[in-house]
């Protein structure tokens, strides 16, 4: 079992009618997808990307991978959005949130370039002072500004440090495979690139070299994770009545059009954390245009149940639940009992802690279907390189077709666009000096 969809909590809230009256839309959404006719039909290359990647390239992915391990204590990772947010999650999630603490063979991984905090880019740099660093910065066209910002810092870091011949060895660059500002400059100072491809977005990319790579140098298996992707890319050609990729899509439609306007991303492992900020982006992104789409958010049992739970229980009736129930944890402990039993916890001894685990998400799953939110369970028997290649790629394709089931294009982010122009307004960007007085009017200054 890679990922199997278990939806028998929703008895309750979708009945098989629904789903049959649903189902010639999810096909049809499908047939758009495949034959390329849809809205941003030319950004769709991650589809067969789990088969159909460049082969040559991968190899110098893993050569670099282990340059990096071989001569840095530290990788600094700089991209935002699609281009950290899927390489951060595979390696929380493979390996730990706590990777940088733990004792290892591989390099410490940081990622900037996501944000414009000034306290958090000295922090990094704090880090990195007498120790071996190499740099990969992860951008399309070279001037976005908060990676273009961190790089420029850490650039001269680099250069500081080894010397102009020496970065050469230290910096790599995954960005456009012939034009734009950082292109031009890796051919022209000698850096290693790698590609994004034309036809991925950002947010599909982490089965490119802009995941791959920091993937691949904190030590985690690229061959098997794109062999995952590879089996759910086949399993997921099916007919609907066969397709638990397609009856997810349609779960969340039928839902949507129930009222149901918020999915929460619901784990109990908190290595999970940076997935749901990936399945944020991703859902998020795609779907929330045109005044329509659900919005993703996401939680961590049993953590939140002691801050969200009293909302999810008894609050609005807005939201549903996509619980990932990994069957087999990375590790267990064992409960022993204790003499004295003050806590009065001899209860939950003699057994692994995972049973414990086991029983908050059952109890708490048959708690909130009870209470009226429904539960979509998304069921794995371990994590590993192979059913994360599975997840990913079932995400994206269940994305993709829900996108196109709500009606909207799901490959697009023109709203993204609103804030960078006002932002470069009022910073005084070239160009932009009429836009920047309405906004400093309005500001009141």
């Amino acid at each position: 079992m890679s990922l199997k969809l278990n939806s028998k909590y929703l008895k309750n809230f979708v009945n098989e009618n629904e789903l049959d009256g649903i189902k010639a839309q999810v096909e049809t959404a499908a047939k758009v997808l495949h034959d390329k006719t849809g809205q941003g039909s030319d950004f769709l290359g991650w589809l067969d990307l789990p088969v159909d990647y460049d082969k040559d390239e991968f190899e110098r992915i893993k050569a670099a991978a282990a340059k990096i391990q071989s001569n840095s204590e530290v990788l600094i990772v700089i991209g935002i959005g699609g281009s950290y947010l899927g390489a951060r999650a595979a390696i929380e999630l493979l390996k730990s949130p706590m990777y940088n603490n733990l004792k290892k063979d591989t390099p410490d991984i940081y990622y900037v370039g996501n944000n414009i905090n000034p306290t958090y880019l000295s922090e990094i740099l704090s880090i990195c002072d007498g120790r071996d660093i190499a740099v990969n910065v992860i951008s399309k066209s070279g001037t976005t500004t908060e990676p273009a910002l961190a790089f420029r810092i850490f650039k001269k870091l680099v250069e500081d440090k080894y010397g102009k011949e020496g970065a050469k060895d230290r910096i790599f660059c995954t960005t456009d495979k012939a034009r734009g500002t950082l292109k031009e400059l890796a051919d022209t100072e000698g850096y290693e690139t790698f590609v994004i491809p034309d036809d991925v977005g950002g947010r599909f990319s982490v089965l490119t070299a802009v995941g791959l790579l920091p993937i691949a140098v904190a030590g985690c298996d690229i061959d098997a994770l794109m062999g995952g992707a590879a089996k759910a890319r086949e399993d997921f050609m099916a007919d609907f009545d066969n397709n638990d990729c397609y009856k997810y899509a349609a779960l969340r439609n039928i839902l949507y059009r129930k009222g149901k306007s918020v999915e929460l991303m619901v784990s109990y492992d908190p290595s999970f954390c940076m997935m749901s900020e990936w399945y944020k982006q991703l859902f998020g992104e795609s779907e929330g245009k045109d005044n329509k789409g659900i919005l993703p958010d996401s939680v961590v049992f049993s953590t939140d149940l002691h801050s969200m739970g009293q909302f999810i229980q008894e609050g609005s009736r807005i939201m549903f639940e996509t619980v990932v129930d990994i069957k087999k944890p990375k590790q267990d402990i064992f409960l022993e009992n204790d003499k004295e039993n003050l806590d009065g916890l001899n209860f939950l001894t003699n057994q692994n802690m995972s049973v414990v685990n086991r029983r908050a998400l059952e109890g708490t799953i048959l708690a909130h279907t009870e209470g009226g939110v429904p539960n979509i369970i998304l069921e794995m028997d371990e994590i590993n390189e192979d059913n994360l290649g599975y997840m990913i790629y079932f995400f994206e394709k269940a994305c993709a077709v829900s996108g196109y089931v709500l009606g909207v294009n799901p490959f697009n982010q023109p709203g993204v666009e609103s804030y960078k122009s006002n932002m470069f307004a009022l910073l005084g960007k070239p160009g932009y000096e009429d836009k920047k007085a309405a906004l400093e009017e309005k500001l009141g200054r």
